[in-house]
């Protein structure tokens, strides 16, 4: 069911254009490449639409020397963000950009090192310190509270800067990539169907869903093409996936408002689910299953078992909401409007909560599955909770679904293997996943001998992020770990 991708070459006087009526008809830029030629410069944009599903992308050059391409930032706001990251990765410039400061490379990075160039050599010196300008908020009674990068237990780095009066938060801003490992670069040269188990690393709490967006991209560009049962099987693991961690998510906002109770049941579902994840796949987080051109399960899980602990999860999500003192929490809490939501581009149950309909197993469907939408519109914290406990009842159905519907045994082990042998020619190819978070983005080139030349990767978190600061004006400090849990969004797959 993957559809084509309409690829067409656009000049710098004809790119915004381009974009600008795709975005007026339906398509949202989900992702932008920059690809170091060695003489040249090549830009893929790449936008999408769903229902029905459409891709396109559109291919600016530049020369190396002096790199540029005129700014989207004018008409996206992830189209500025995109920019920014290729400015510090490539040293594109992004003529006419309206803010063009640094995003991932920090004060002490060198000015002129560019990691991802061909010539970027070995990494430089770094300074010791470095400053980010971050915009100073003043008045009366104004004063900031920096937060990060290091934080208490296992949470990854990230600096929060809070301008407050009071307890009320007038501005924050979220400083990343204190973890970035140039995972990207790490791809170059990989054969291309040995590259899986990188991808499942991108972001430990969705290594399925990374793992299969690579394998489609992979099967994408070398023309492999897999059966249904595939494609289904693939299904079922990554909604065993979005099953575990929406149950932790559940239990953790309910114990960042002091409810313990629910919190502990809820992690002992979690573990119930990670051990299901163990007997399916051999791995906790279910790595190690997916490839391109096929997928291979050591067991399929019980029905009954799913079932039971849905059940569990409906009881411990009524227990949390029929707690005043919680509810109150959780509603008009760290609202996220829906215009907000839309102009930044937001993906999974963070655009769902604010009455975006999005959702890649029906707009970029690989198998037909009954998959039933869940959405809301208050986009406050109630909403990103109860968008879950939605979801978890959602997800069990369609799991068990797949699995009765197809009248599979569940004791033995399940072993599908697709291959086609390669053109001989440099090709390309996207591989689209609604994970737990929303919808990732691959997209990779493979050269005539079959080696990854390139692997652009996009998380939701690298669109979500910028809301959480949005959804925190006019809220209260103390609210900040509440509103965070409840967008709960990954360092790892932001920073790569």
């Amino acid at each position: 069911m993957q559809c084509k991708t309409l690829s067409r070459n656009v000049s710098h006087e004809g790119l915004a254009p381009a974009v600008a009526e795709l975005l007026d008809t339906g398509h949202r830029l989900a992702l932008v490449a920059a690809h170091d030629e060695g003489d040249a410069m090549r830009i893929v944009y790449v936008l999408l639409a769903g229902q029905p599903e459409r891709r396109v992308e559109l291919t600016v050059t530049t020369c190396s020397g002096n790199p540029s391409v005129p700014s989207l930032g004018h008409l996206s706001i992830p189209a500025g963000r995109f920019e920014r990251e290729m400015m510090d990765l490539y040293g594109v410039m992004p003529v006419g950009h309206p803010q063009p400061r640094r995003l991932v490379r920090h004060g002490h990075w060198p000015e002129e090192w560019h990691p991802m160039r061909r010539d970027a050599g070995r990494a430089p010196r770094f300074a010791t310190a470095g400053r980010f300008p971050f915009l100073t908020v003043e008045g009366p009674g104004v004063y900031e509270i920096p937060v990060g990068p290091v934080h208490a237990g296992l949470i990854e780095p990230g600096h929060f800067r809070f301008s407050v009066i009071g307890e009320s938060v007038l501005r924050l801003k979220a400083r990343l990539w204190f973890v970035h490992r140039g995972v990207e670069k790490l791809f170059e040269g990989r054969a291309a169907t040995a590259a899986t188990e990188l991808a499942e690393r991108i972001s430990g709490d969705s290594s399925a869903a990374h793992g299969l967006a690579h394998s489609l991209a992979i099967e994408d560009a070398l023309g492999i093409r897999v059966p249904e049962p595939v494609h289904r099987l693939r299904a079922l693991l990554v909604e065993l996936e979005r099953l575990y961690n929406h149950a932790a998510d559940l239990g953790a906002l309910a114990n960042d408002v002091a409810f313990a109770l629910p919190n502990a049941h809820a992690q002992r579902v979690r573990e119930c689910l990670l051990r299901i994840n163990s007997r399916v796949t051999g791995h906790r987080l279910l790595r190690g299953a997916i490839r391109p051109g096929g997928v291979v399960l050591q067991q399929l899980p019980e029905p009954a078992e799913l079932r039971e602990l849905a059940a569990d999860v409906a009881e411990i999500t009524d227990l949390t909401l029929r707690n005043s003192v919680v509810y109150d929490r959780f509603a008009d809490t760290a609202v996220l409007r829906r215009d907000d939501a839309h102009a930044l581009g937001c993906l999974g149950y963070v655009a769902r909560a604010s009455g975006i309909s999005t959702d890649a197993r029906l707009d970029h469907p690989t198998v037909e599955l009954p998959v039933v939408p869940v959405g809301g519109t208050q986009g406050d914290v109630l909403a990103r909770y109860t968008i879950r406990r939605d979801e978890f009842a959602a997800s069990v159905a369609l799991v068990c679904a797949l699995i009765e519907s197809r009248n599979l045994d569940r004791r033995g082990p399940v072993d599908f293997e697709s291959w086609a042998p390669t053109s001989g020619e440099a090709s390309s190819g996207i591989g689209i996943v609604e994970g737990w978070r929303g919808t990732i983005v691959h997209r990779v080139e493979v050269d005539a001998a079959g080696a990854i030349t390139r692997c652009k990767i996009v998380d939701p978190s690298w669109f979500n992020w910028p809301a959480l600061p949005v959804a925190m004006a006019d809220t209260i400090v103390p609210d900040f770990p509440l509103a965070n849990k409840s967008f709960n969004l990954s360092y790892a797959g932001n920073d790569l």
